[in-house]
């Protein structure tokens, strides 16, 4: 019967590692046509998703060293709360420089061009992102993991950042209304910066163990 439950654990672990691997290809991919794209077309939004996706992809790598020592439950809650606090920091610098960015597009009427990679970009990732993070919640409540719940509740995060950034392009481009862009960053941003301050008190983490109990 033991036998069987490690050998369960292990298949979920390495289930685990597969979202985990999927999250950083997807995320690498993700942050680099969102920065060229935004870079081009002059919308902050779209250049603060992209580096939204290179934190995501710091925090899958963390996550798969953490399945990688799975049998090492003390270090893994130890290497969870560092991780938290390090992503939460990320987080606020990159509140602060959309709302630096945003403000001043806004002050100087910068008008971004249109961007039709970043609007296929942001549909696509508006319907992967809620499937990556359900399949994450699964993972998590089997292995009563409180990382992949934290990891998950990112990924859902990305989710509300592809619906925000996809409703400011499509008004900019089929309405012209340059305000739309830097509006929608700075809605953005008291969103990250929430995540960054629940991260840096390590509150995430301890919601993270509450539903995986």
């Amino acid at each position: 019967m033991m036998e069987t439950a490690v050998l369960k654990r292990i298949a979920i672990v390495w289930r685990g590692q597969k979202l985990e691997y999927f999250t950083i290809a997807w995320n690498l991919l993700e942050g680099l046509v969102a920065i060229v794209a935004g870079v081009i077309a002059g919308s902050i939004s779209l250049v603060g998703f992209g580096v939204d996706s290179f934190i995501e992809v710091t925090s899958g790598a963390v996550l798969l060293w953490r399945m990688s020592v799975d049998s090492d439950v003390h270090r893994r809650e130890l290497n969870e709360k560092r991780a938290l606090k390090a992503v939460g920091i990320c987080f606020l610098a990159l509140a602060a420089y959309i709302m630096y960015e945003s403000v001043g597009d806004l002050w100087f009427k910068r008008t971004p061009e249109h961007s039709v990679p970043g609007i296929v970009l942001a549909s696509i990732s508006l319907v992967v992102m809620p499937m990556l993070s359900r399949a994450k919640r699964k993972v998590g409540s089997a292995l009563g993991s409180s990382a992949m719940h934290a990891d998950a509740k990112q990924t859902e995060f990305c989710t509300y950042l592809s619906a925000i950034i996809l409703g400011g392009l499509l008004l900019s481009a089929v309405f012209g209304l340059w305000w739309a862009d830097p509006l929608a960053a700075l809605v953005m941003a008291p969103i990250i910066a929430k995540e960054g301050v629940d991260g840096v008190r390590g509150k995430a983490c301890r919601d993270c163990i509450t539903a995986a109990a």
